[in-house]
């Protein structure tokens, strides 16, 4: 028996023993599983993250076997009438996976009294690598063999997805505290609470808008159009970012802008962390009441006069003393537990004889949300570009399992009503839900500027809010640089795009000499880790210089001329080179669903030497970038800090007095070349066959980069000082030939939402490798603003170069 059936009408229900089982296809690639607890009585209904619904989807639909079967244009569905067990398979037959074990445990006593417990297994190949699952810190690509709790601290986010090398994701709608057990056999997923198994299973395949890209794209594809897409970030976030903990006074701040401008070093951010509100009774207040702050207007329009913007640090806590928090406890909408800083005291170790009475807002509730906006209003009002939202995990000190009982609303996205439920039940959508709260309520208050949000913590779904994540408060040592690498490639897997690290890591008191004397920016150990995550940092979606403990601004480590100074700047620099290509990349991930920052297994599946490669990625679709993430200069030393310890300042010093580094000794680091392309040299320009271990140069001014051939990259000449699209009225068009490639230079405003209306400029260019020809083709779309006439420097990379004006229309040049 066949029959064809729209799923926006119907999706299939099948009662087996006790348990409903339901099927509903999204799109043909896109299947979700929902198995019934057998009592319903407390299910909420509503889901946080996914917010698409069915397509009309063409199913065929067949009972042969015992099995029924439901089959899509890209799928083939069975499920075992007996087991209820599902089984997975694309239309050539291939078995892509099986469930495997499934319970519900019931919970006999406290606020969650009859709901379960809710576990299922997904049965794997034994050597199949899995990506994704979140931010861990444990240096790994491929996450097969974890054991661990899932729920979101400073250091560790879980997205509660992951994606496998054979083309296809998971993502587990439930979010509770949820355990994942991976026996080799298969991976279980178990949360704390929930009344019915609910998930998503993607196919990367089958899709003619991803076959250009890998399997990996078609899963973020997929995973972004039920959670939401990507919105295109300001021009300004893509160029260099400076913050330390913290800035103490307005005339401080004011010292780094300036003297940025001065020395010539491009910066687009400025960011204050926190204590501008006074002291911590008055935490979070949203305001600057402090003294040393009393001119903040002024301080705000000094920043803007000087083209720099400024982000300001924003937790999801309040102080007793603070307007917020007063609204929020006569609603009933703070929770109990304890939260940073424990001590309304400033010293360290916290004094509890006086404890700061700072607690954490309730983000599940609409009515919550609105007054967090309301007091932040105050900030947008007066000048303030962008938030640091810090502490967005939330923060919990002394944590213990009765923290999760508090029951608050919960406010259903769908129909704005408000039910009950557990802090347990929602637990680590906190992230998504504060981080929504302030995205969805500038947008519509000020449409006129685009929203951007630097946040600690992140959950599924969190793409969609402009936020870019940042890995929370690590130490500065070498082994928690590698661990960052893996860290950002998986978070991307999980289909969020936008992430960086402290650049110099977080902790660094371990490297002066005596506690917080800034000797470590003159300390050749913590001089070479901090040029090497600069490096690194310079092809994140996000780059920026932070830290506590050691200033970080750049004019501190030397002056032109000394080599760690001029490798600091020269890595800044080169960001802003870049810009044309990144902005470029940052419309293909907005419209297309692509990413920034691309492990190598989404580009290279067939190559297995990359599907465990941690410390390589590319960068777009063009840039190989191999971050040197080893001390080649000095010893390598352990800094072993959490985000408790690291403010111990009893620790011992890695300072090494007397101690030299020879920066002009030649040093060489290993990098992989992967299979299926050839590849440029970026500082040489020579070209190397894939799937080869080669010995890169690697001099303390750059680490490894190589270009894949094939590739066209924009580059602005102009010397710049922040980042400006008037400025690419001049573009290097760099074509590294060997394939056919193609590129398309993105254009806009640079801030607003009139690329939504068409407000946008798009140049496809194409390299025709045989016949040596790059065609700029003729400029689709315009914009306020937009350069009418634009110079072009053509240069193919061990060829020739050609320079020529144009206009719009399409032009030949043959090389």
């Amino acid at each position: 028996m066949n029959y064809n059936l729209k799923l926006t009408l119907l999706s299939l229900t099948f009662a087996v023993g006790a348990e409903a089982q339901q099927v509903t296809f999204y799109t043909p690639q896109t299947v979700r599983i929902q198995k019934q607890a057998p009592d319903t009585s407390h299910e909420m209904g509503l889901s946080l993250v996914v917010k698409a619904q069915p397509e009309a989807v063409k199913v065929k639909v067949a009972q042969r076997d015992g099995k029924r079967v439901y089959t899509s244009d890209a799928l083939v569905v069975e499920v075992d009438e007996q087991t209820q067990r599902v089984t997975f398979s694309n239309r050539k037959g291939q078995r892509l996976m099986a469930e495997g074990d499934m319970a519900f445990t019931t919970i006999s006593d406290g606020p969650d009294k009859g709901r379960y417990r809710v576990r299922q297994g997904f049965a794997l190949d034994p050597d199949e690598p899995i990506y994704g699952l979140g931010m861990l810190q444990n240096g790994k690509m491929n996450q097969r063999g974890e054991k661990r709790k899932m729920m979101q601290s400073n250091l560790e986010d879980y997205a509660h997805f992951f994606q496998s090398i054979k083309g296809y994701g998971i993502y587990w709608d439930n979010y509770s505290p949820t355990d994942i057990r991976d026996d080799g056999r298969q991976v279980v997923l178990e949360s704390q609470v929930g009344t019915r198994v609910d998930y998503y299973f993607m196919y990367g395949g089958g899709d003619k808008a991803t076959q250009r890209r890998g399997m990996a794209d078609g899963v973020i594809r997929q995973m972004r159009l039920l959670t939401g897409h990507v919105p295109m970030l300001p021009l300004w976030t893509y160029g260099f970012h400076q913050s330390r903990e913290r800035y103490k006074s307005s005339k401080e701040l004011l010292e780094v802008v300036d003297t940025y401008r001065k020395t010539g070093v491009p910066l687009d951010g400025i960011i204050q962390d926190w204590q501008y509100w006074g002291n911590n009774y008055l935490w979070n207040a949203m305001e600057f009441l402090s003294e040393d702050f009393s001119d903040y207007r002024q301080m705000i329009d000094h920043v803007h006069e000087a083209q720099a913007h400024l982000s300001v640090s924003i937790w999801a806590a309040f102080g007793p003393h603070t307007k917020p928090y007063r609204q929020l406890e006569e609603r009933g909408l703070l929770y109990s537990f304890e939260t940073w800083p424990q001590s309304g005291l400033p010293f360290w170790p916290p004094r509890m004889d006086y404890p700061s009475g700072v607690r954490v807002y309730d983000p599940y509730s609409a009515e919550a949300r609105s007054i967090y906006w309301q007091n932040l209003r105050r900030l947008k009002d007066a000048g303030v570009d962008a938030w640091w939202m810090d502490s967005t995990d939330p923060d919990h000190h002394s944590y213990k399992e009765s923290d999760l009982d508090e029951v608050k609303p919960v406010t259903d996205p769908a129909t704005g009503r408000d039910m009950q439920g557990t802090y347990r039940s929602v637990r680590n959508a906190f992230p998504l839900c504060t981080v929504e709260g302030v995205y969805e309520q500038q947008r519509r208050d000020y449409p006129d500027r685009r929203v951007f949000i630097l946040t600690r913590s992140y959950f599924a779904g969190q793409q969609r809010t402009g936020a870019n994540t940042w890995s929370g408060d690590v130490s500065s040592s070498w082994d928690n640089f590698r661990k960052q690498v893996p860290l950002c490639l998986n978070y991307t897997l999980t289909a969020n795009p936008n992430v960086n690290t402290d650049i110099g890591g977080f902790f660094a008191n371990a490297y002066n000499r005596r506690n917080g004397d800034n000797s470590a920016t003159r300390n050749p150990l913590f001089q070479e880790l901090y040029v090497r995550w600069m490096q690194f940092g310079l092809f994140c979606p996000m780059m920026r210089s932070h830290g506590t403990e050691v200033w970080r601004e750049i004019y501190h480590y030397g002056q032109p001329g000394d080599p760690v100074y001029d490798a600091l700047l020269g890595a800044i620099k080169m960001r802003y080179q870049l810009l044309p290509y990144i902005y470029s990349q940052s419309w293909q991930v907005c419209q297309n669903d692509d990413s920034f920052m691309r492990a190598l297994v989404m580009d290279f599946p067939e190559d297995e030497k990359v599907w465990d490669q941690a410390h390589e990625f590319m960068f777009g679709p063009s840039l190989l970038v191999a971050p040197v993430v080893q001390a080649l200069f000095t010893p390598e030393t352990a800094n072993q800090t959490n985000e408790l310890s690291g403010w111990d300042a009893t620790k011992k010093s890695l300072f090494q007095e007397g101690f030299r580094a020879d920066w002009s000794a030649p040093k060489t680091y290993d990098v992989y070349l992967p299979a299926g392309a050839d590849w440029y040299d970026y500082w040489t320009g020579r070209r190397l066959a894939g799937g080869q271990t080669v010995k890169a140069d690697a001099p303390l001014a750059h680490s490894p980069l190589y270009v894949r051939a094939g590739s066209i990259v924009p580059l602005c000449t102009k010397e710049v000082s922040h980042a400006d699209v008037a400025d690419w009225q001049s573009l290097d068009i760099c074509v590294y030939p060997g394939r056919d490639a193609d590129f398309t230079l993105y254009e806009d405003e640079g801030d607003g939402y009139g690329y939504e209306r068409g407000q946008r400029s798009t140049i496809r260019l194409h390299w025709n490798d045989r016949a040596r020809r790059l065609t700029i083709g003729s400029r689709q779309g315009s914009y306020p603003g937009m350069l009418a006439d634009r110079r072009f420097r053509v240069n193919v990379v061990g060829g020739k170069s050609q320079t020529l004006d144009y206009g719009g229309k399409a032009v030949n040049v043959k090389l």
